[in-house]
């Protein structure tokens, strides 16, 4: 099939915050949901931790960003860094 065709998946976009950008190439965003207690309704701030590739180490700390999946980059980092949203 053609690149980006039809037949192209839709990959998982998520949008977070950078908590980490110390080591090379590697951003840690910080990815907030809300979810509703099962028993008691109450709705319990969640959060994940990802590990994003950051090519050209763009992203900062405290950006919001914009990650994508992508093929497993190493042992913790199946996400890439699309685009910075706002900086810090």
């Amino acid at each position: 099939a053609a690149a980006g065709g039809p037949s192209r998946r839709h990959r998982d976009c998520r949008v977070g915050t950078v908590t980490a950008a110390k080591r090379s190439k590697t951003i840690r965003v910080r990815f907030d949901f809300s979810v509703r207690h099962p028993k008691y309704g109450k709705y319990l701030r969640r959060s994940t931790t990802l590990h994003a590739h950051d090519e050209n180490n763009d992203a900062k700390e405290g950006d919001v960003v914009e990650v994508t999946a992508c093929r497993r980059l190493s042992k913790t980092k199946v996400w890439r860094l699309t685009r910075v949203l706002t900086r810090a």
